[in-house]
């Protein structure tokens, strides 16, 4: 769970994660030098847990360092992610440990969320490709997965790279790339997650640089990571690399949330 300035809601974000049906983890929690209370709650939270290992960046590594030095450190034969300003259902880990468990060729997998306002408040739910073939048939249009729900293997994390430290914003995008090339990617149907929505969410405020690295990152997929794209997966493609120099990225990003909302 990397953090930033999110004393509003970490306190929840860690008892949605200590109220865990399974049990057995250690729940790393990385603070990015935050500039408010975040720290000292942290470590008030450990004081009640010892599950809980705090670390604190010295200055502002960012999110992708941030991971990288959390997967560094973790001793779990499974890695799961976590965001500091939202809540898992009590039996996402159990559900997840025991999916993985039974399912060895699986290497990274997620479920599906319900995507709610700053207080928590469901708005709707959104479920994502669950079979291998169908996240690979649906990673070239979007995100396959909703990133604070992954799991993965933990070797197969370390053996992938771990999160590109180059790109300052969709290195998970990236990485389920480079994990799909080691095995069987997935996804739980069962909704673990709620996914809280607010102003200051990366998306809205750095929409444009989002774009112009997923686009750079499934070029990348096809030229370096050897996947194949579709004949419609090009055209999509080249329609994206178009459209961001005449759509604003505004519309587009409410265009796509009206569409995930239907699906």
């Amino acid at each position: 769970m990397p953090a930033y300035n999110a004393e509003c809601y970490i306190a929840n974000a860690i008892g949605s994660i200590l109220g865990q049906t399974f049990g057995d983890f250690e729940l790393i929690v990385i603070d990015d030098a935050s500039t408010d209370s975040t720290w000292g709650i942290i470590n008030e939270q450990a004081k009640l847990d010892s599950r809980i290992k705090p670390i604190r960046n010295s200055s502002n590594l960012k999110i992708a360092k941030a991971l990288n030095r959390g997967i560094e450190v973790a001793a779990g034969r499974y890695i799961a992610r976590m965001d500091a300003d939202d809540w898992s259902y009590p039996d996402r880990l159990l559900k997840q440990y025991e999916f993985m468990e039974n399912n060895p060729d699986v290497v990274l997998s997620g479920g599906a969320i319900e995507v709610c306002d700053d207080a928590l408040s469901f708005i709707n739910k959104r479920q994502y490709p669950q079979a291998d073939a169908e996240v690979r048939e649906t990673i070239f249009f979007c995100s396959p997965f909703c990133h604070p729900t992954i799991i993965c293997q933990s070797d197969a994390l370390r053996k992938a790279g771990g999160y590109n430290e180059s790109l300052e914003v969709a290195q998970d995008y990236d990485l389920y790339f480079r994990m799909g090339r080691l095995g069987l990617l997935a996804n739980l149907p069962d909704c673990v997650h709620r996914l809280r929505t607010h102003g200051s969410s990366s998306s809205m405020l750095r929409g444009a640089l989002q774009e112009r690295n997923t686009l750079y990152i499934r070029l990348k997929a096809v030229v370096e990571y050897k996947y194949t794209i579709s004949r419609l997966g090009k055209i999509y493609l080249l329609f994206q690399y178009l459209s961001s120099f005449i759509i604003p990225f505004r519309i587009k990003f409410w265009l796509f949330n009206r569409i995930r909302k239907a699906t």
